[in-house]
């Protein structure tokens, strides 16, 4: 079964991606913000993460530049609701620090899970 890893503080979000993707057959960690998250990943080794980009403690940008830090491999899907400014600004900057493919919140799930299969080929 492949391991995906949720960073994002709102629980709610999160809460719904986890029972989506575990109705999809993945094992899921959750991680309320980039430093909880990294440590996760460490702990865990997923085969995917996904990340809010705008969060306390350590954001997703940050994260992602870690997680590349730790494994250059590491598989990042991107997803951002915004913030102050145009969640596709983040979303950019989100791909050229390494993830691989990046959404705006609400992300569209059969979007998502073709695009999660598709990266875990």
């Amino acid at each position: 079964m492949e391991k995906i890893l949720i960073i994002d503080d709102e629980a709610p979000i999160r809460k719904m991606l986890k029972k989506f993707l575990e109705k999809n057959n993945y094992q899921v960690w959750e991680a309320d913000n980039g430093k909880w998250g990294i440590e996760s990943y460490k702990k865990n080794n997923p085969d995917l993460i996904i990340t809010d980009l705008i969060m306390p403690e350590k954001e997703g940008l940050e994260s992602i530049r870690k997680l590349k830090e730790l494994n250059p491999d590491v598989k990042i899907i991107a997803i951002s609701g915004g913030g102050i400014t145009d969640p596709k600004m983040y979303l950019d900057l989100a791909t050229k620090f390494g993830a691989l493919r990046s959404f705006e919140k609400s992300v569209d799930n059969e979007m998502l899970i073709s695009t999660i299969k598709e990266i875990l080929l």
